[in-house]
């Protein structure tokens, strides 16, 4: 009895988030809209400004954390290193524009304010960043994956994701709180050994797993090999002190070079649903919808500022690396949401006092309703875009 009155209340959330993520999903769906907008309201409504019905969710924010780590893991399964390197010049000069001009205009629009400089870095660094888990889930369902935009746009977010180890200690620094010499050379060893490794894949062009063809006749070893692949990376990496989802993205592209990539897929596709839907519950959890009443207005301006800016410098950029209008306005469109990462961003600035708790709640809103807003502001631009295309045809 005292085993059952344990579970019971785990066993009703886990049945009433079923529930709310089928019926809401199916709603979306017949709107052609993403399932990750579903999540997210899935959040609100049952966070301690819905229903309240949430009480850990410290809980789930861990269990999206490891959702981050899998979606990162199968990114890197479907990266193959020879050929994003032929985009390395896409993806630094991309990354470093979109990071440079976003800092630029929040110091602009700070000084304006009388902003300190430290809090004007955070936001522009918070802005810079776009939704790996929303932009790689609107290319799959778009079919977009291995087409030329695709690639392309897939490039300049895995640059991105790499960026955030030197944000975040741009920002420890801001904070005044100095990474000590040993945690820097820790962090370099690793680095280096991530290089030596892509290196090792890059010259070798495929690699050997062991016991690779006992593994491929049995499926409960495939289950653990999966995750030890995937989360053992993850571990390594943070061992050093570097992102844990690096390390799952690292351990995806030795998966890769393994051509391993179709029994791990079948393996872990289903964990990954599942724990990427708890990654955006939890930032629904996270809304608090009275001060998103209080400041709509500032807030619906800077949604629009931060679209119309990321949309337009994105498909600048890839514009210039070749790609069509058509091609580049698409992708301009895609990155013009700010990513999960930037929640850590976020986060790790109000833990240093560089942001307060307005500061912190206005992004938190800001961040959360540009991942909702993202596939509604994508399907306009398809609008915009597709009858110019059938024309020139």
């Amino acid at each position: 009895m005292l085993l059952i009155s344990t579970l019971d209340p785990i066993i009703t959330l886990v049945a009433i988030l079923a529930v709310l993520v089928i019926a809401i999903s199916i709603i979306l769906r017949k709107f052609n809209q993403t399932y990750i907008i579903g999540y997210i309201l899935v959040g609100v409504i049952l966070g301690e400004h819905g229903l309240n019905t949430v009480k850990d969710a410290e809980s789930i924010h861990l269990l999206g954390e490891l959702g981050v780590i899998l979606l990162l893991f199968f990114i890197g399964m479907e990266i193959n290193l020879v050929d994003f390197l032929k985009r390395w010049k896409l993806a630094v000069i991309g990354t470093l524009s979109q990071i440079a001009i976003s800092v630029g205009l929040v110091l602009l629009i700070g000084y304006y304010y009388n902003w300190n400089i430290a809090r004007s870095i955070v936001l522009g660094f918070v802005i810079a960043l776009s939704s790996s888990a929303v932009v790689i889930k609107l290319l799959q369902d778009k079919n977009l994956i291995d087409t030329k935009i695709g690639k392309n746009v897939l490039s300049i977010l895995l640059a991105q994701d790499v960026a955030l180890v030197p944000l975040l200690l741009i920002i420890s620094q801001l904070g005044e709180k100095s990474e000590s010499i040993e945690s820097i050379l820790l962090m370099s060893i690793g680095a280096i050994l991530i290089i030596a490794i892509l290196g090792y894949i890059y010259v070798k062009g495929t690699i050997f797993l062991p016991f690779s063809k006992k593994i491929y006749r049995d499926h409960e070893l495939q289950v653990f090999m999966a995750i030890f692949l995937c989360f053992g990376c993850a571990l390594a990496t943070s061992l050093f002190g570097i992102s844990a989802a690096l390390g799952a993205f690292v351990g995806g592209m030795i998966i890769n070079a393994a051509k391993a990539t179709h029994w791990i897929h079948d393996t872990l596709h289903s964990f990954r649903i599942l724990f990427v839907s708890f990654f955006f519950i939890s930032v629904g959890l996270q809304i608090d919808l009275t001060f998103i009443y209080e400041n709509l207005w500032a807030i619906s301006l800077t949604i629009l500022i931060v679209y119309v800016t990321n949309h337009l410098l994105n498909s600048l950029i890839l514009r210039v690396f070749s790609c069509t209008w058509k091609e580049a306005l698409l992708g301009g469109a895609l990155l013009a949401q700010i990513g999960e990462l930037s929640f850590l961003l976020s986060s790790t600035a109000f833990g240093l006092g560089i942001i307060e708790n307005f500061g912190y709640n206005f992004t938190i809103s800001l961040i959360s309703l540009t991942l909702v807003v993202s596939p509604f502001w994508i399907a306009l631009t398809e609008k915009f875009v597709k009858p110019r295309s059938k024309k020139n045809n």
